[in-house]
């Protein structure tokens, strides 16, 4: 007799299967996308109180301006697409963090976060908006529910976020904060984690051509990037992102593809 556990789980991923806008790969989503939210918007909040917003007001509003504009475009696209469900009860928020850590990150509902220390990588709006782009695209490819979902499975035992809030609160937070970028967790995601950030390239260079922006400015920021880094990232088999110059190449090779969107 076959394992109950194991056929549970089988049918667990067979009906938990969606496939990814753009790419067309299969991924696990295991959580409403309702759930996700409330989530987030819990952890947001709690991520404001706990950090400083930065008092740059030209900063703050170049943020907003493109936040917006790409909101606009991807929620014009996805109206269009019959796809509009994706983005059902967002409630968009650009905010900039008084940081000099070199990164941003996203949560379900549209919830964005740049640190200061990006901001002069980006170097100006065209920037900014590969930054984005990119970190939409990740929430709209629904990664961070794919990374949770995984976790979920290996981390917790399969438990329902309902129950893993109740029994486990702070290993399910933990869990979420390191599926959205919040904190580092390798493990479970590394093998995923890469092929998120290839997907959240390509989606955001398409993002950008739907805004308007030039979306060849996605090769000079992580070219800015590496020049940043002076050779000092970590070996792509040992980072949940990839190589510069590897990511680099990929965008490369897609800009053709991504171009196409420009007038969608």
């Amino acid at each position: 007799m076959k394992n109950p556990i194991f056929l549970l789980l089988l049918v667990i991923l067979l009906t938990s299967c969606s496939t990814v806008l753009f790419t067309g790969r299969k991924q696990l989503q295991l959580l409403p996308a309702s759930e996700m939210n409330a989530m987030a918007l819990e952890s947001y909040g709690t991520f404001l109180k706990e950090n400083k917003l930065s008092t740059n007001a030209k900063d703050v509003a170049l943020l907003n301006k493109v936040g917006n504009k790409i909101k606009i475009a991807v929620e014009k696209y996805l109206m269009q697409q019959g796809q509009q469900k994706i983005i059902e009860g967002y409630n968009w928020e650009f905010n900039l963090i008084e940081s000099p850590t070199v990164n941003a990150w996203a949560m379900p509902g549209g919830k964005i976060v740049f640190y200061t220390g990006i901001m002069d990588v980006c170097k100006d709006e065209t920037g900014i908006a590969v930054v984005m782009s990119h970190e939409i695209a990740h929430i709209i490819a629904s990664h961070g529910n794919e990374r949770m979902s995984q976790g979920l499975l290996t981390q917790l035992g399969g438990l329902g976020l309902s129950i893993a809030l109740k029994e486990k609160p702070q290993e399910t937070q933990n869990l979420f904060l390191g599926a959205y970028g919040v904190t580092t967790q390798l493990a479970v995601t590394l093998p995923y984690s890469r092929t998120h950030e290839y997907e959240a390239d390509k989606i955001g260079l398409i993002f950008m051509a739907m805004a308007g922006y030039n979306p060849e400015a996605g090769i000079d920021f992580w070219v800015r990037m590496d020049a940043q880094s002076k050779g000092q990232a970590s070996p792509e088999f040992l980072s949940t992102h990839p190589t510069h110059k590897n990511r680099i190449q990929a965008m490369k090779d897609f800009l053709p593809e991504a171009k196409t969107y420009a007038k969608k």
